[in-house]
């Protein structure tokens, strides 16, 4: 399996160096030269597999230069009970006939993120540790990312860890969670900006290939294909546990800002999973929205980014988005780079009509919204959800075909998002053990302006 950039790039690599590489040379983000099909025999074989060995059967489509004894044994590893709280790993709560939450929140940092970083830490080790080489990680978080990567990555012999974040605009437990870490090789910064300022310093510094490669400069962000990879597991799992056949179809609606989450499940479908919709549900940073209703990208600047109340999705420029419309516009990456060169494109109306055969839909959720449906789903099933999944149970519930499954992809335990908690219900979300007062423990952040010269500097001055 060899991987080509977005833009154009035709150069082909393998999954090895693009684990450690983030974006591509010419600033493009590396897919498969083609997407391996599932047949319906290989579904039935997986059906019933255990979470670790349906991962191993997955990334072994897509990466054919680490032995299969050690890409297994790195799997089972990962993705045990004792890491994800349960042996399903992504148990699904049934809210009805035909609609469900998938759990995807038991990792370590209590977000969804935790299922492909467990697993992008395990990989770094194993191919630094089998090149004697080292890692510089630059990634940018609006909440959950961060802390995923850092307890990740956290001791991890060969590998530093510098997080940048927009200041003041996670919830309190976010920022514990990342900040309150005191280890050697993890660097949090905080930017005085919105996300998208803080993921455009990490684009800037990946195109100075000079200084990229003089710091070895990699990344976690999910524009790190193996990142994605890994979340594309969970669309089977979920699908397995939802259908007894093959013949049967299911559809998901996932929270997103960046679109990395629901660009796994793009790739799912791509390889033949019976999808029958992907519908994107976002918050009052409506980009995503907007194209999927009117063919038209546009950008947002940081004071038309909303700050909100599911703030892990407070998004304007949706990174992996781009990986879409590369399949989307029949993978012409000239034509690619061209609209990802500006802050907003249109697409034709033959192009728009197009995305209905990928399966894509959206909607948009209010503060109001949130609120309504996290009282709404508590009142009705005794389950208290974060204000992340309650955008995407919200949507859900207005799109859903009540013949097909929905699955709501679940963001994040409530317990990260307690002010909403209370406000909608008026009691505070119970926290995991071990996690009481994190907000109280000591931190570690360096805050800067939005300046890549000085991101830069101080990585130098600390690898």
């Amino acid at each position: 399996m060899k991987y080509i950039s977005t833009r154009g790039d035709q150069t082909e690599r393998g999954f090895s160096d693009i684990l450690l590489e983030g974006l591509a040379p010419d600033g493009g983000l590396y897919l498969p030269k083609t997407y391996p099909r599932v047949d319906a025999a290989t579904l039935t074989r997986w059906r019933g597999l255990a979470y670790a060995d349906l991962a191993f059967e997955i990334l072994s489509l897509y990466i054919d230069d680490i032995p299969a004894d050690d890409l297994h044994a790195i799997t089972r590893k990962v993705y045990t009970a004792e890491v994800f709280g349960t042996e399903q790993i992504t148990p699904l709560t049934w809210l009805g006939d035909h609609i469900a939450l998938q759990g995807l929140s038991n990792g370590p940092t209590l977000a969804f993120k935790d299922m492909a970083m467990q697993l992008l830490g395990a990989l770094f080790e194993y191919e630094l540790g089998r090149r004697g080489e080292t890692l510089n990680i630059l990634g940018a978080t609006s909440g959950d990312t961060g802390s995923a990567a850092e307890y990740a990555m956290r001791g991890r012999s060969g590998v530093n860890v510098f997080m940048l974040s927009p200041a003041g605009r996670m919830s309190p437990f976010q920022q514990a969670q990342m900040f309150s870490l005191q280890d050697d090789n993890i660097h949090n910064i905080a930017i005085e900006g919105v996300f998208d300022d803080a993921q455009d310093i990490v684009k800037a510094v990946s195109n100075d290939l000079a200084f990229k490669r003089a710091h070895r400069i990699g990344t976690v962000n999910s524009i790190n294909w193996a990142r994605l990879l890994a979340q594309v597991v969970y669309y089977f799992a979920g699908y397995f546990q939802a259908t007894k056949t093959n013949a049967e179809k299911v559809s998901f609606t996932v929270p997103s800002g960046n679109f990395g989450n629901v660009c796994a499940g793009h790739v799912a479908r791509q390889m033949g999973l019976p999808i029958a919709k992907l519908v994107v549900a976002t918050n009052e940073n409506d980009v995503l929205d907007e194209f999927f209703r009117t063919g038209t990208y546009r950008v947002r600047g940081s004071a038309d980014t909303h700050e909100t109340s599911s703030p892990s999705m407070d998004i304007s420029k949706a990174s992996n988005f781009e990986r879409f419309v590369f399949d989307l516009l029949g993978r012409d990456g000239a034509r690619v780079k061209q609209h990802f060169s500006g802050s907003q494109f249109a697409l034709t109306a033959g192009e728009h009509a197009e995305i209905a055969s990928f399966g894509f839909s959206s909607g948009r959720s209010t503060h109001a919204d949130r609120i309504a449906t996290i009282r709404r789903c508590h009142a009705e099933h005794g389950i208290v959800i974060d204000p992340h999944t309650a955008d995407g149970l919200k949507v859900a519930l207005e799109q859903r075909d009540p013949t097909v499954t929905m699955l709501v992809l679940e963001t994040a335990l409530p317990a990260k998002f307690a002010a909403t908690i209370h406000e909608a219900l008026g009691i505070e979300p119970p926290r995991p053990a071990g996690l009481e007062g994190i907000e109280d423990r000591p931190k570690r952040v360096k805050v800067m302006p939005v300046d890549v010269d000085q991101v830069k500097a101080y990585i130098a001055a600390h690898v």
